[in-house]
């Protein structure tokens, strides 16, 4: 079990055991115990299962070729993004040269 879903059972024990504490009815708290851990419950499966595709996902991908270009011994992968005069867009400063008061 992960530590996610430990603390998620943990919250589903603590918030009730607080809302009687605090003066809430027995019938509030364990309509609110139940609310969580249905919760829980559910986040647990899709996690489950998004662990499991990733999992697939990578057992099938194919490792990576880290192939030179052009085959030439120190040659660069080509640059992606940056490019040009417009790659700096936004941002405080933006007008670049113009002019103050």
């Amino acid at each position: 079990m992960s530590d996610v879903v430990r603390w998620a059972a943990f919250s589903c024990v603590l918030v009730p055991v607080v809302l009687v504490g605090y003066g809430a009815s027995l019938a509030g708290a364990a309509g609110t115990a139940l609310g969580l851990a249905a919760v829980t419950g559910t986040c647990r499966v899709l996690l489950r299962r998004s662990e499991r595709g990733a999992a697939r996902l990578r057992a099938e991908e194919p490792a990576p070729r880290h192939e030179l270009r052009g085959g030439e011994p120190g040659a660069h992968h080509e640059r992606r993004g940056r490019v040009g005069a417009g790659a700096h867009r936004g941002g405080r400063h933006a007008g670049g040269n113009t002019p103050v008061d």
